[in-house]
C-alpha cells in the first residue's frame, strides 16, 4: 500500500548545519563541489499559510488553529521579507509554478491574497503561463472571495473535499458537511476551469460501496484532476494516539483496485501514486517535485530544494508562525539547512521519481543529480531482478508490482 500525502517532499534526515543568511551563503554555494550539473532544474515556488479553523485528527502538516483572528498582515510582511532575503539564491531563474498550501490558505482575505501575489510578481520573474494553485477548504468557500482570488491571479484550486459522506466527514474532523462540499465544487466550477478535488479512502468504517459513491460523486463534477489518498495514521496526530477502526488491508486493496478501474473508465490518467488527471491536466507543480525539480519554500515550516552547478541545498523555515515572523524580521527565517550528500543523492532522486507511474528517462538522473546513472546501477539491477522495476535505454519505471510495494522499492536505493 502507498498511503503518503506530501505538501512538499520530506527531506531525508541527515545532520543539519547551522543556518546562515541566504545572501551571505549564495557565493559559497557557487564554489566547486562534488556534483556537476549541466543545467539547473525548473524552479517552483511554494508558499505556506500555517493557520486552519480546526486541526484534523489525521493531519501531521504544519498547521495551527487560528482561534478566531490571526496576524495576516504581520505574516504577509514576513513572507515578503523571506522572499527578498532568498533572492540571492535564485537570481535570474524563472518561476514556472506557484503553490499556496497550508493550513487553510482560503482563510486569507481577498486583499491579503492579492497583496501576496502582487509581492510575488514584483520580486520574481513568473513564467507567462505559470500555474498558480491555491488549496481551499470547503468550509471556507465564499463565492465573492473566490472570484477575487481568481482575479488576483490564482488559476487553479485544490479543494480538500476528502469525502461527500456526512458521517465520514464528521469522523475525519472536517469543518464542512456533504452539502458544503458540493457547494464548494459548484463555486469552483463557476470561477475556475482548472481545479483538483482531494478525496481520501480507507476511512474509519468505510465500505467499498461508500468509497465508490464518493468517487462517483466527484466524477459527476467532471474535475480536471483528482488526488486520491489512502488514510494513514501519521505519528503525533490524534488518530495515532486514538486509532479509529479502519478497513483491513484486503478491503483497502479492493478500494485501490476499484479506483484504478473507475478512473481509467472515466478517461483519467493515473500518472503518480495518488494523482489522476484528464488529458493535459496534470498538476505541474507536483510533477516538478516528483521529477526532482527545484522549489523555493517560503513561509512557516516551508522546505526548499535549490540546485547549484556543484551542489544541492535543502532548507527548512521556522515552524511556529510567531517564531517565523520574528526570524524574518531579524533577517533569517531559515532554521536549518544542509547540502544533500553525494551518497544520499541517488536515494533522494529515486524517492521522488519512482512515484511517477510512467517513470523517467535515464538522462534525467544525470541532469538532476550531477552524477552518472552508474551510481545506482547495482540497485537498479537488484530491483529489476525482483520484478519491481522495468528499464531500457529510454525509460526507468516501477512495474505494477513495484507500484504496489513502492516503499520497499524506494528503500532499495538507500545508500546508493
Amino acid at each position: 500500500m502507498i498511503p503518503i500525502k506530501l505538501a512538499v517532499p520530506v527531506p531525508v534526515p541527515v545532520p543539519v548545519t547551522a543556518a546562515r543568511s541566504p545572501a551571505a551563503g549564495a557565493l559559497q554555494y557557487l564554489k566547486p563541489g562534488a556534483l556537476n550539473m549541466t543545467a539547473l532544474p525548473p524552479l517552483s515556488l511554494y508558499i505556506h499559510f500555517p493557520w486552519c479553523v480546526r486541526k484534523c485528527p489525521y493531519c501531521d502538516f504544519n498547521s495551527h488553529e487560528a482561534r478566531g483572528m490571526f496576524p495576516e498582515q504581520a505574516y504577509l510582511d514576513a513572507v515578503r521579507l523571506d522572499l527578498e532575503q532568498s533572492l540571492p539564491l535564485i537570481w535570474g531563474r524563472k518561476i514556472y509554478t506557484v503553490f499556496i498550501g497550508g493550513g487553510t490558505p482560503s482563510l486569507m482575505s481577498a486583499q491579503g491574497l492579492d497583496r501576496l501575489l502582487s509581492d510575488v510578481r514584483t520580486l520574481l520573474p513568473l513564467d507567462a503561463n505559470a500555474e498558480i494553485t491555491m488549496e481551499a477548504n470547503p468550509g471556507t468557500f465564499e463565492a465573492e472571495k473566490f472570484k477575487s482570488y481568481r482575479a488576483s491571479g490564482v488559476n487553479r484550486l485544490s479543494i480538500g473535499i476528502q469525502s461527500f459522506n456526512a458521517d465520514h466527514l464528521q469522523a475525519l474532523g472536517r469543518i464542512h458537511d456533504d452539502n458544503e462540499a458540493r457547494r464548494a465544487v459548484d463555486i469552483a466550477h463557476a470561477n475556475f476551469d482548472n481545479f483538483n478535488l482531494d478525496l481520501m479512502y480507507a476511512l474509519p468504517s468505510q465500505t467499498l460501496a461508500e468509497a465508490r459513491r464518493d468517487l462517483d460523486t466527484a466524477l459527476s463534477f467532471a474535475p480536471p484532476h483528482l488526488s486520491l489518498y489512502h488514510l494513514t495514521m501519521e505519528p503525533n496526530t490524534v488518530f495515532a494516539k486514538y486509532p479509529p477502526a479502519l478497513p483491513d488491508d484486503d478491503a483497502s486493496a479492493d478500494m485501490q483496485d476499484m479506483i484504478a478501474d473507475v478512473t481509467a473508465g472515466a478517461g483519467f490518467e493515473h500518472y503518480e501514486v495518488s494523482a489522476y488527471a484528464q488529458p493535459g491536466r496534470r498538476g505541474r507543480h507536483n510533477v516538478n517535485y516528483w521529477e526532482f525539480g527545484d522549489y523555493l519554500g517560503i513561509g512557516a515550516g516551508a522546505h526548499s530544494k535549490i540546485s547549484f552547478p556543484h551542489r544541492v541545498l535543502r532548507q527548512a523555515r521556522f515552524k511556529q508562525p510567531e517564531s517565523y515572523i520574528t526570524a524574518a524580521r531579524n533577517g533569517n527565517p531559515v532554521q536549518e539547512e544542509h547540502e544533500i550528500a553525494r551518497a544520499d543523492m541517488g536515494f533522494e532522486f529515486m524517492l521522488n521519481t519512482l512515484r511517477l507511474t510512467g517513470g523517467f528517462s535515464p538522462n534525467l538522473f544525470g541532469e538532476r543529480t550531477g552524477m552518472g546513472i552508474n551510481a545506482i546501477e547495482a540497485m537498479l539491477n537488484a530491483a529489476e531482478a525482483k520484478g519491481l522495476l522495468y528499464r531500457d535505454h529510454k525509460i526507468i519505471r516501477p512495474t505494477e508490482f513495484g507500484q504496489r510495494f513502492l516503499n520497499d522499492l524506494q528503500q532499495m536505493f538507500l545508500g546508493a
